[in-house]
């Protein structure tokens, strides 16, 4: 049995992926806690990988995002079998301090290092590196082997905090091109 927190259907709203549409399996609970963190843990059911599957199933799309919360506490090999079994195509969205099981199809880390003691990055090769930026130096995640650095500007809530960190992310990425922007699309959007 796996806590999660909910089960949706959306477009992928961050990163190298944005756009696709994806179901979202978003399980509950961390080993951090960010302050800008969206999910609400105290809210969850407890569901089995059949359970799991049977919701996913539910959707057209054939690609499915395992995301938290720290979905690497809960995903393991029964569950990534059993997906790809059903010929899903399997992503996570991690923040790297706990190592991963072989064959996740498209990995992305997202370092909480600025925002947590002991929240360092064990997963040392992802697909893509997407940094929450909020003005910090950032050229030491260059380390982490990725396919594509994305550099997104964090949501602070405060609308003039956001013009600043996101006209500084798009000089940054125009200085740094190994860097990409990520913007927030499910939020421009509207969108779960």
């Amino acid at each position: 049995m796996k806590p999660v927190n909910e089960i949706f259907y959306s477009l992928q709203g961050e990163g190298r992926q944005a756009g696709r549409p994806a179901v979202f399996v978003r399980f509950s609970g961390c080993n951090l806690r960010c302050p800008f963190c969206d999910t609400d843990f105290a809210q969850h059911e407890m569901m089995t990988d059949e359970q799991i599957l049977a919701e996913v199933q539910t959707y057209p799309s054939k690609l499915v995002i395992l995301t938290g919360g720290e979905p690497a506490l809960y995903v393991d090999e029964p569950l990534v079998r059993l997906l790809h079994h059903n010929g899903y195509t399997i992503a996570i969205e991690t923040n790297g301090t706990r190592p991963l099981l072989p064959g996740i199809d498209w990995v992305t880390v997202s370092p909480k290092e600025e925002w947590q003691e002991h929240a360092e990055v064990v997963v040392e090769q992802c697909n893509e590196l997407k940094v929450v930026y909020t003005g910090q130096d950032v050229s030491r995640y260059l380390q982490i082997r990725a396919d594509y650095y994305c550099l997104q500007p964090c949501d602070t809530g405060d609308e003039q905090t956001n013009l600043k960190l996101r006209s500084e992310a798009v000089e940054y990425c125009l200085q740094h091109p190994e860097w990409m922007l990520s913007l927030q699309l499910h939020k421009i959007l509207h969108l779960r």
